[in-house]
């Protein structure tokens, strides 16, 4: 309290900017969880889809995760905030540092505990998605997509690390935007790009094993994020006069058409729009299939929302809009919740596709009437 109002500010954003990342990463975690119980009430096989093992988490299990991360991630957070305002200043500066080091500790840990198998899974992912050297798989593109959405999130850790690494954590060394951990770094936008990127040469990877036009389509998709997310960070590097005639304009249709080209991919490739709202059909009856299943205001609500959200998704790619901390996280956890409505009809609708694929090979290996008839001609009485 005894701060002046700015310091308090720049106190509490630093404090958000360690922790909010890790918040956003739970919501996630807790978003993926109500996935695969819907998964598990419905009709899609999401481990078939999916190829996991039969040891493969639960999303009981998933919320378990999601709960112990929810709990510890305000508990650091609260002592940073006590130690710091006590004049403990290197113990508060080591709580989001030993948090940092315990989680990833437990997620790299060879030891056979912490759903191991698990881990494995998703850190093969996650190395299969940076080096795209094999055939593309589903989960491979699937989870690169969910960290397209989590773009603000790496971009948060690595300014996080960065201060940690340099020791600023609790101090006032990174107050100066220029400084190597300040807000103009160009650090930013490259940690923004880099999802987009390891989404980009995916498709390429794809186009070099199918010859399937539209994966270069998709590529193009992802690439007309890079534009929104660099010429959004040439504001702190051009003269304000340049940016306002030149740089802005060029911002602005740049965001535009990456928002309106990425909701055409959502509804024209990733969805099936015939069967939108086929997931909410429960094996057994429940007050969510009659509120959801069939009913046209969920068609038009996901298709408004989508569009809404996919353009207020530009607010957190631009690093020149980022004024209010609290604002952002908003738009961020907004982001997190399109791409977890993304998932139920994206996962369906990969289902669907290979149900009817295994239909047409059954159809296609049982014998026609004709072959039968003539088949019996060889027979003897």
């Amino acid at each position: 309290m005894r701060m002046s109002a700015d310091l308090r500010d720049l106190f509490l954003y630093e404090a958000f900017l360690y922790y909010n990342p890790l918040l956003l990463v739970a919501l996630m975690i807790w978003l993926w969880g109500v996935n695969l119980w819907v998964f598990a009430q419905s009709s899609v096989n999401y481990a078939k889809v999916f190829d996991l093992a039969q040891t493969h988490l639960s999303h009981r299990d998933i919320w378990r995760c999601a709960t112990w991360l929810t709990l510890i991630v305000p508990t650091s957070m609260t002592a940073y905030l006590y130690l710091y305002s006590h004049g403990e200043v290197s113990l508060a500066a080591s709580q989001p540092v030993l948090l940092y080091a315990v989680l990833l500790m437990i997620l790299f840990s060879p030891f056979d505990m912490f759903y191991i198998s698990s881990r494995f899974y998703f850190l093969r992912t996650v190395w299969r998605i940076i080096l795209p050297l094999q055939a593309i798989t589903f989960p491979d593109f699937f989870l690169a997509d969910i960290f397209t959405s989590m773009s603000k999130v790496f971009s948060d850790l690595e300014r996080s690390v960065c201060r940690m690494v340099n020791r600023q954590v609790a101090t006032i060394a990174w107050f100066e935007a220029d400084s190597i951990c300040g807000s103009h770094s160009i650090a930013i936008p490259l940690a923004l790009v880099f999802p987009y990127l390891c989404r980009f040469f995916q498709c390429l990877r794809q186009y070099k094993d199918t010859k399937e036009k539209t994966c270069l389509l998709n590529a193009l998709k992802y690439s007309t994020a890079v534009p929104v997310i660099f010429l959004s960070a040439l504001k702190y590097h051009v003269f304000p006069e340049q940016w306002v005639s030149f740089y802005r304009p060029l911002w602005l249709i740049s965001s535009v058409i990456n928002s309106l080209y990425s909701f055409y991919w959502d509804i024209k490739r990733d969805w099936d729009l015939s069967i939108l709202t086929r997931i909410f059909m429960f094996k057994n009856p429940s007050i969510w299939t009659n509120l959801l299943y069939g009913q046209n205001w969920v068609f038009y609500w996901v298709l408004g929302s989508n569009l809404v959200l996919r353009c207020t998704w530009t607010y957190k790619l631009s690093a020149h809009l980022r004024h209010n901390y609290l604002t952002v996280f908003a738009i961020a956890a907004l982001e997190i919740l399109r791409r977890w409505q993304w998932v139920f009809f994206r996962v369906e609708n990969e289902w669907n596709k290979m149900t009817s694929k295994q239909n047409l090979e059954m159809s296609s290996d049982m014998p026609s009437e004709g072959d039968r008839l003539l088949d019996s001609s060889n027979h003897t009485v």
